[in-house]
């Protein structure tokens, strides 16, 4: 190798390199292939992934290096100082081709019903490299299928042990779920112990793929690639909007792949988002107008249906009407909710506390720094479910030695190791961090000793909690006396674009949770599941039982219908134009992807339709950019009151721990098949302490009685460590759970 360098001015922990003649520069370190993709020269490859660890087996990024006596596989040789590599060679080629043909040895025939065809990176790269005829004629190798659950399909005969599917869920996912069995000719990728993949990321293993040994298995077989339009969209199931692809056919949504943005997903997806598209097909989409006749449903026009929700809303008084608004509802339409002008209104559906009046904010340090701070304090949060790639990041920094702490009432299941953890009743929340400076000197030491590069994250445990404002003062002193940051995850996939434009009550108007402590004369659903979205759903729906209510759904489930008056129908984010601004503050756009179901309309046409019935002024636009030029955020930030101190439990009760479940949070997410069929979906149960369960004559598995003064059900019981005594751990979003308060202390005897 020539020691002389070849460009002047090499930048310091710079090397000098040529690869086919062409001069560059290339940091210490990295390997031949960083510096050729960074100059547009193609290397072939399979086992390499520029987001897992090198693994160098499949040997088809071999090049030729001058003056090493044999190929060099390109993405495991480091640059060196005056090193010449060559791409194009005799012996380079040769050497690519031979393990090619060594890759199609045993690697069977079955493109034409293969689902990674036309996306396959073994046939493109074979058509380059590879030989028009086999020379082996002895029979191929046939390696068993396993069932890895409902969302990858595989095929293992097709494999090519490139590894990276092992990688990503060791690495990135943390799971270390997949591996290599026996050796030599009779490796085999697979699950070590025979059960489905249990990592909230799995569907990425399909991205991954260089072949088609894991696919898609609701996609399957529904599609060619060539046949698919991509539409760009983003997630709305959590607030970190992770960008993606829809892809469609014939007008309906088939699947979702990620699209790459490095400040929001990387080029990962969880599987929330892939697979939720199934929910938008269910049986009970509304596709019609409907109005209530008596206690019977009948279909109506829209001008008929707008005639009956506006004359509704006129009927009633100003002060008399309650808009009540999902938090992933769009942008565009909270807008347009906003401009009717009703002082209550309100899209903190399931939040309990309002004395800090706290709304969503931005997070002070941005979702892709949060895996470069030394120390983080998770607070009431189920990280790894409520946004799956924020989990993901923090397993990523703690890799590099990032310390990360909890205060929870469960011990949640994340794929790090934490560096202490506080497990304590609800009610013993804002205390536990009230008193850290105090008790916990380790925790305490590691926020202050950041200098600034902290912070403490609060999860839906700590912001739909009952005295969540004094879980806010504790933070907040606790983030001034160590200098850390604060970043609160938004309760919704909009909820920070909706307090932006101002879809929150009036001064001294009713919030979310006043709105239905009484009958009001009428309610607007907006996007509202009556059944699950709210904080106390069995008193929510006793409220609208005994009022007006116009619901715009995109789902005419029937307790929407036992409560509602008029259905009208509107689209989805999938299915619209439309924007979402997520935790960091970035307002992201969608296109719209699925056609709309039978006479379903865009939300923002459905209320300008309305307004228009009402004598509304403000709404004179006819397009989205007309509504857009219309739209002002509104200052509006959390205030800084206080609830009252917790009361005891009465003698016998037990504190209820509320957390949503990962695939269940949402109406379209608790329609899609496949998500609800994963182990993750564990259905509705009571989950005790054993001392617990011991104490009151029940076991695993037993069936018991729970009531909150209201009302009882019966539940399954489930044992464990991971709840402290006093307690017992009940998930929403069932509907065997949906009736429970989240605030009631719970009775609970042996049915």
């Amino acid at each position: 190798m020539s020691a002389q360098p070849t460009v002047p001015n090499t930048p310091p922990d710079s090397v000098n390199i040529e690869i086919n003649g062409v001069p560059m520069v290339a940091p210490k370190g990295s390997m031949i292939i960083h510096a050729a993709d960074k100059a547009g020269m193609a290397i072939p490859r399979f086992c390499y992934h520029e987001k897992l660890p090198i693994a160098a087996n499949c040997r088809m990024c071999l090049v030729d290096v001058e003056k090493m006596p044999k190929p060099a596989p390109a993405c495991a040789t480091p640059v060196m100082e005056g090193m010449k590599v060559y791409t194009q060679t005799k012996r380079a080629l040769d050497a690519q081709r031979n393990v090619m043909e060594f890759l199609l040895i045993n690697h069977p025939l079955d493109c034409p019903i293969c689902d990674q065809g036309g996306e396959c990176e073994l046939q493109d790269v074979s058509m380059g490299y590879g030989r028009s005829v086999s020379r082996y004629v002895d029979r191929k190798r046939v390696v068993s299928d396993e069932d890895m659950g409902p969302l990858v399909a595989t095929d293992m005969t097709r494999c090519i042990q490139c590894t990276r599917c092992v990688r990503f869920t060791a690495d990135i996912a943390g799971t270390f779920e997949l591996g290599g069995m026996n050796r030599g000719e009779r490796l085999e990728i697979g699950t070590y112990d025979g059960k489905p993949l249990m990592t909230e990321l799995s569907g990425n293993v399909i991205d991954v793929c260089p072949v088609g040994a894991l696919t898609n298995k609701v996609y399957r077989y529904k599609a060619r690639a060539w046949e698919l339009t991509a539409r760009d969209s983003v997630g709305y199931h959590d607030a970190l909007g992770s960008n993606m692809f829809l892809h469609v056919h014939r007008n309906e949504v088939v699947r979702g792949v990620p699209r790459d943005n490095e400040a929001v997903n990387e080029c990962w997806l969880s599987d929330r988002d892939r697979y939720s598209h199934e929910g938008l097909y269910a049986a009970d989409r509304a596709t019609q107008p409907m109005l209530r006749d008596g206690d019977a449903w009948r279909t109506a026009t829209w001008d008929e249906a707008l005639n009956a929700a506006a004359e509704i809303l006129k009927t009633a008084q100003a002060n008399d009407v309650g808009v009540l608004v999902h938090p992933a509802t769009s942008n565009e339409e909270g807008a347009a909710l906003a401009g009717f002008g009703f002082a209550n209104i309100d899209h903190r559906l399931k939040q309990l506390d309002f004395a800090d009046d706290a709304v969503a904010e931005k997070f002070e340090m941005p979702a892709a720094d949060i895996e470069k701070a030394k120390v983080v304090l998770l607070v009431g949060s189920n990280i790894r479910h409520e946004i799956p790639l924020l989990h993901q990041r923090l397993h990523k920094a703690s890799k590099r030695g990032q310390k990360v702490f909890a205060i929870n009432p469960v011990d949640f299941e994340f794929t790090f190791v934490l560096a202490g953890k506080q497990i304590v009743k609800p009610s013993h929340m804002a205390k536990a961090i009230g008193n850290i400076a105090n008790e916990n000197a380790a925790l305490f030491d590691a926020l202050k000793s950041a200098e600034g590069n902290a912070v403490i994250l609060l999860g839906e445990l700590a912001e739909n909690h009952a005295q969540a404002s004094q879980i806010h003062l504790a933070v907040r002193e606790l983030a001034s006396a160590t200098g850390a940051k604060i970043n609160r995850i938004p309760q919704g996939a909009n909820a920070v674009g909706l307090k932006q434009l101002g879809v929150l009550p009036a001064t001294g108007a009713k919030n979310a949770a006043t709105m239905l402590e009484s009958s009001l004369a009428a309610y607007v659903l907006y996007g509202v599941d009556p059944q699950y979205d709210f904080a106390n759903n069995a008193r929510a729906l006793k409220a609208l039982a005994d009022s007006k209510v116009i619901a715009f759904t995109a789902y005419a489930s029937e307790h929407l219908k036992s409560v509602a008056h008029v259905i009208l129908p509107i689209g989805l984010l999938p299915e619209l134009e439309a924007s979402l601004t997520n935790l960091d503050g970035m307002t992201q756009f969608t296109s719209a992807a699925g056609k709309l179901p039978g006479e379903a309309r865009a939300g923002w046409r459905v209320l300008r339709a309305l307004a228009e019935k009402m004598n509304l002024k403000g709404f004179d636009f006819t397009d989205l950019n007309g509504l857009r030029a219309q739209m002002k955020p509104v200052a509006r930030q959390s205030g800084s009151g206080v609830s009252a101190q917790a009361g005891s439990s009465a003698s016998g009760e037990l504190e209820r721990i509320v957390s949503t479940p990962i695939y269940r949070g949402d109406a379209v997410l608790r329609r899609a098949t496949a998500l609800n069929e994963h182990a993750l979906t564990h259905g509705a149960c009571a989950v005790l302490h054993p001392e617990e369960a011991l104490a009151r004559g029940v076991s695993d598995g037993v069936m018991v009685k729970i009531g909150d003064g209201v009302g009882t059900l019966a539940l399954p019981v489930k044992v464990s460590t991971r709840v402290p005594q006093g307690t017992v751990w009940i998930e929403s979003g069932y509907e065997a759970t949906a009736p429970l308060s989240a605030t009631a202390g719970l009775t609970l005897v042996r049915a």
